[in-house]
This record gives C-alpha cells, structure tokens and sequence, in this order.
C-alpha cells in the first residue's frame, strides 16, 4: 500500500471519528425543582394589641390605675416610635420638653418635673450634652447647684418634635366626641388632685431604693434580689493558718 492511500485511510478514520462524537447528545441537565416559597410569618401582635385584647377579653373590669397606666402606656409607644425616626430617644423627649417650657432650671428640678430619679437625670444629660441639646453650668453665687440650658440645637428641636407629639394626641383620640374628651381630662385632673391630698395627709415622702434596703437591714431582713429570691448569705470561711519558715542560714 502506497503512502498516499494510508494518508487518505487516516483521513477518513479521523473524519469518521469526529462525526461518531458530534452525533453524541450531551445528557440533559437536570431541571432545577422549583425552590418552596418561604411560608408567610403570621404578624406578631404589638404590645398596644396585647394590651387592647387585656382590656376587651381578659379582664374589662380591671382596676382603673392599670387603665391609665396602659393608655399612657400606648401614647408613648406611639410616640416613641415617631421619635425614633428623627434620632432622639424617648428619654431625652422627657427633658427637652420640660426646658422648652422653663430654660435654666437645676438638675434636681429639672428631676422633679420630668418625674425621674437624679441619678437618671445625671446621665442622660451628659448623653444631651455630648449630642449638642444642653449645657450645665455652675453658677458664681451658687457653686454647688448645677444648672441645665438649652442649646440653639435643642431649641431647635421643639418645632421638629412637638408637632409628632400633636399627631399622637390626635390619633388617640379620633373617633371620640369634644365632649368626651373634656370629661376625660377633668376626671383626669380630680383623679390627680385627690391623690395629691392623699400624699400630703400621709405626709408622703417616697424613700429611695438604698433607703428601703437600710430600712430591712436594721429589721434583720434579707433584702431580695432582682429575681425576687431572697439573696443567699455569704459564707465566710477561716484564712488558713500560715506556715512559719524557719529563718535561712547565712551563706558562707
């Protein structure tokens, strides 16, 4: 056989084979199953929804200081939440809004109106006062008091702020006649003028939290702890005896 016919033989062999591959189908891919769609969370109810099934399923006759209590409960909620969106806390709100009424009182003042403990005064306004909202100054005839001003910012919030306030008040009340409301706000007032005779008949001083617990000290009590258990008494235990060291020998 001559060169030329093996090179034509090789040709076709390698034609052959090329055609034998291309006619081969590749396997099909598997269909990707279509994914389940994640199932749909049920709503969570919100603590104003819990507290409105309280009222109108579990107990309707509930004492009035718990209605009260959730009402303004659900007023600062909302509030709370409208605040949020312009940065500024709900704590800070309590201060801001008794200065935008009465710039340059002390701390402690500024504690009674708000209706706060001093310590939480002491601290929120030194996170007011790294946020720009006030500055505290001691004054030449009276170094020991600490008085609070605003600052042109914190004046300034009033008018982003109070408007939300409004909004609040408004939507709480929808619904309801100019009649009802009136009538609200005077049992309101009658209900806080008879307990303000009250506290001052008793001569009512509430005692701090460090008072109480000096108070069940000096009875011998143990005072409980934040899980409401009493706090177990500590164990004291004897320090061991120390071992004395014969004195070393001076070296030679």
């Amino acid at each position: 056989m001559s060169s030329r016919q093996l090179s034509r033989n090789t040709t076709r062999r390698a034609a052959k084979k090329k055609t034998t591959k291309s006619s081969v189908k590749p396997p099909r891919k598997p269909q990707d199953k279509p994914q389940d769609k994640p199932a749909i969370q049920p709503r969570q109810r919100s603590d104003t929804q819990v507290i409105l099934r309280h009222w109108r399923g579990a107990v309707p006759n509930d004492r009035l200081a718990h209605l009260v209590k959730d009402a303004t409960r659900a007023l600062l909620r909302a509030l709370q939440m409208r605040l949020a969106q312009h940065d500024v806390s709900l704590g800070h709100w309590t201060f801001l809004r008794v200065l935008w009424e009465t710039d340059g009182l002390t701390q402690r003042e500024l504690s009674e109106q708000a209706g706060v403990m001093e310590p939480t005064t002491f601290s929120a306004l030194q996170a007011m006062e790294r946020l720009g909202y006030v500055t505290r100054r001691r004054m030449s005839d009276d170094r020991k008091k600490v008085f609070v001003f605003l600052t042109p910012a914190g004046r300034q919030l009033k008018h982003r702020l109070v408007p939300l306030a409004v909004d609040v008040n408004a939507i709480a009340i929808r619904g309801t006649k100019a009649a009802d409301v009136a009538t609200t706000r005077q049992t309101l007032l009658t209900i806080i003028e008879n307990l303000a005779t009250d506290e001052a008949t008793h001569h009512g001083r509430i005692p701090s939290t460090r008072e109480i617990a000096r108070r069940i000290a000096a009875n011998g009590r143990t005072p409980p702890s934040r899980k409401g258990r009493p706090s177990p008494k500590r164990k004291t235990t004897a320090a061991a005896p120390v071992a004395s060291r014969a004195p070393r020998r001076p070296a030679r």
